[in-house]
């Protein structure tokens, strides 16, 4: 058996998937994770699922304690963690509903404490990030997207800015420029502090809207991402249920 780490992102936080789920209030050196911890089972695997945002939606990207919920996770020994997040897609060929396993980021967030090593005194740390995004969870959530026939771009890299706002059609414009696949406000964080704690991690992301950029449509509104992620969040949890039910 397996110990799997979900966290759930914008409208992908529902524990119903957890068969005899509990629920830990859970605390670490870094304060309380978002929300409380819901374990329980998907098939033969165990799941310790966090909602990102909280379970309102009240934390806002900035807000999330992105250190206790990744510390929170370890401290349940999950072997990986999965997540999933809306993104903007900053490609014509990625469409809206479209889903892409990420294997890049860029971090242009700056307000956010993205490490467990702020200090050096008991020694100097410099985790390397070559390939944030674990190769073989990757290959495996791909085989599983096949296997159920959802159109999942099997790599992408994506830019994770501060937010709350969206972007200006410059930076979308520049972002493009820098070879970034998809925009979001999560995901860099994440996947640092996961390479920090050496666990394995992922992140599938659902494109939700084109950002900015594009000049033919109006820019992205949170009604918009909110309408599409209703619309796709049935595909997001099957694809999710299969990952971790065949996880050996």
């Amino acid at each position: 058996m397996k110990t799997i780490g979900i966290i759930g992102g914008s409208g992908l936080d529902n524990p119903d998937i957890l068969k005899d789920a509990k629920t830990i209030e859970a605390d670490t050196p870094y304060g309380k994770p978002t929300s409380p911890l819901k374990i329980g089972m998907i098939g033969n695997n165990r799941v310790v699922l966090i909602a990102r945002h909280g379970l309102s939606h009240q934390f806002s990207p900035t807000e999330v304690n992105y250190r206790a919920n990744l510390f929170a996770l370890k401290g349940q020994s999950v072997d990986c963690i999965v997540a999933t997040t809306a993104c903007g897609s900053l490609r014509n060929e990625i469409e809206r509903g479209d889903f892409v396993l990420l294997d890049q980021f860029i971090d242009f967030t700056k307000r956010r404490v993205s490490t467990f090593h702020e200090s050096f005194a008991n020694g100097a740390v410099h985790t390397p990030m070559a390939d944030p995004f674990d190769a073989e969870l990757r290959s495996h959530i791909l085989e599983c997207a096949k296997r159920i026939g959802v159109k999942c771009h099997p790599k992408g890299t994506v830019v994770t800015i501060e937010g709350p706002r969206f972007s200006t059609r410059a930076e979308s414009l520049m972002f493009q420029s820098w070879g970034a696949d998809v925009i979001n406000m999560s995901v860099a964080t994440e996947a640092a502090l996961a390479n920090e704690l050496s666990v394995p991690y992922a992140a599938i992301a659902m494109s939700t809207d084109y950002d900015c950029w594009k000049t033919d449509e109006p820019p992205v509104s949170w009604n918009e991402i909110l309408n599409i992620f209703e619309k796709n969040a049935e595909r997001m949890v099957s694809l999710l249920k299969l990952v971790v039910e065949t996880l050996e």
